[in-house]
């Protein structure tokens, strides 16, 4: 069986080396001639644990390739996925020129039957319009060609997106006949095998599950995030109240975390796009509104805390980040509370010292030499006034803080993703501040002076 996926970012990558890793025969298309000439090279435009292993591995056996012509690809392939870009316009729709633009070129090209699969998250109701460009392009020819459409939305994690489509919780398909259905399952199976399912349902219902999912996950941390703030207030513990509601397996322990907001290519983009169909349906989906504004607010908290400290005014003071991308093991900047926080920080007059393990050169394309950059996690604290963790990086979970301790001018660490015991931070003589704990009172050392 051999097919084609159209777009070679994030999920046509992944999507590709995972379906040529069972001995699919996978052609990945790019208008981007660049990105397709540097794929051949085995230059991965991304970063994911395990993928450019298996681009390497699956492109020796013959079974991965990467091109330019969408219209061979086309032909030469039962099922096309499209894998596009769908960014999120001005008013937090998305934008689905790509995914149309890809539709027609499949009109174009296709000489006998075919199944397009859309792969990119796309509002409700684009099936539609992929199918009618469809058609244009193959009446423009004056012939007639089967095809079908089908809706199969991802579910990948970044920084796991490997293990997530090799051993998937699920497998959602929508689809509008048996013979799509048909191949949708032969191209699965190999998932399967070991009882992973695939529920198949109408493509409109596939769509909206793709939103729903990450809305529902991108509420639990919004939700989380607002107690975490109520719990400061009142006096009670975060960690404490997480794990007590945590234990209820109607609620499970999954995306109940506090932290300081939710980033990304999926949940923010996601969240308006849903806010956005609803709005066209005449329908205020007040609880993801109100979502979006927890999490807008809550990337703002940390710095808050670090202005606290410093009685109002950190102007010349010299902040040391560790963690820059939205979450561990990707270096994906998107919509990261990063940047916000560093935002921030500038305007107030702090001079920046930042170290990430993987994302420290997408942060330059963000950042330029607004801030400074380390290659040691240890070396951004020298001289730094404190110390503010962003990513919960393994390597930050236990450092060497007798190090941390001797490196920073004032002992006080601001944790945003709660990743160390208040208790431990103050035996180990640090002023330590975290989300949805008050620790004021746990203060070892007077707060300095803002006077530079």
């Amino acid at each position: 069986m051999k097919i084609t996926i159209v777009g070679s970012g994030y999920v046509g990558l992944v999507t590709g080396a995972c379906f040529s890793e069972v001995g699919i025969d996978v052609v990945c298309v790019d208008i981007d001639k660049n990105k397709i000439d540097n794929l051949n090279k085995g230059i991965i435009p991304i970063y994911e644990p395990g993928l450019e292993d298996m681009i390497s591995r699956n492109m020796k056996k013959g079974r991965l390739s990467f091109t330019t012509k969408i219209a061979d690809a086309v032909q030469e392939s039962e099922a096309v996925f499209i894998s596009v870009g769908t960014p999120p316009d001005e008013d937090g729709s998305a934008d689905l020129k790509y995914v149309i633009a890809v539709a027609r070129d499949c009109g174009k090209h296709m000489n006998d039957y075919k199944l397009v699969v859309t792969k990119s998250t796309v509002p409700v109701g684009t099936s539609l319009k992929v199918k009618k460009a469809i058609q244009e392009e193959l009446d423009k020819r004056n012939i007639k060609v089967g095809f079908d459409v089908a809706s199969n939305p991802e579910f990948l994690k970044e920084g796991a997106a490997i293990d997530d489509f090799l051993k998937p919780d699920r497998i959602v398909v929508g689809v509008e006949g048996q013979k799509a259905e048909d191949i949708l399952k032969r191209l699965y199976k190999p998932f399967t095998l070991n009882g992973h399912p695939v529920i198949f349902m109408d493509i409109v219902s596939a769509e909206m599950t793709k939103y729903a999912a990450n809305s529902m996950l991108a509420t639990k941390i919004s939700f989380m995030n607002d107690i975490a703030n109520l719990c400061e207030i009142v006096g009670a513990d975060v960690n404490k109240v997480r794990k007590g509601i945590g234990s209820d397996t109607r609620i499970g322990n999954k995306f109940i975390y506090p932290g300081i907001g939710y980033g990304g290519s999926c949940f923010p983009k996601d969240v308006q796009a849903l806010i956005r169909t609803g709005s066209e349906h005449n329908y205020d989906l007040q609880v993801l509104k109100a979502v979006e504004a927890v999490n807008k607010k809550q990337k703002t908290v940390l710095f808050s805390k670090i202005l606290k400290y410093f009685k109002g005014d950190i102007k010349g003071k010299t902040i040391a980040l560790w963690g820059l991308s939205f979450k561990p093991q990707t270096d994906d900047m998107r919509e990261a509370p990063s940047l916000e926080i560093v935002k921030r920080l500038l305007e107030a007059g702090a001079t920046v010292k930042a170290y990430d393990p993987i994302a420290m050169e997408e942060a330059k394309h963000h950042f330029g030499e607004t801030i400074s950059y380390y290659e040691d996690q240890y070396e951004a604290l020298i001289d730094a006034d404190c110390l503010a963790i962003l990513t919960e990086w393994p390597e930050f979970k236990f450092p060497n803080f007798n190090i941390v301790n001797r490196l920073l001018k004032s002992p006080a660490i601001f944790d945003g993703r709660n990743i160390y015991d208040r208790h431990e931070m103050k035996e180990k003589g640090f002023n330590y501040f975290c989300i949805g704990v008050d620790t004021t009172k746990d203060m070892v050392k007077p707060v300095l002076s803002s006077v530079s």
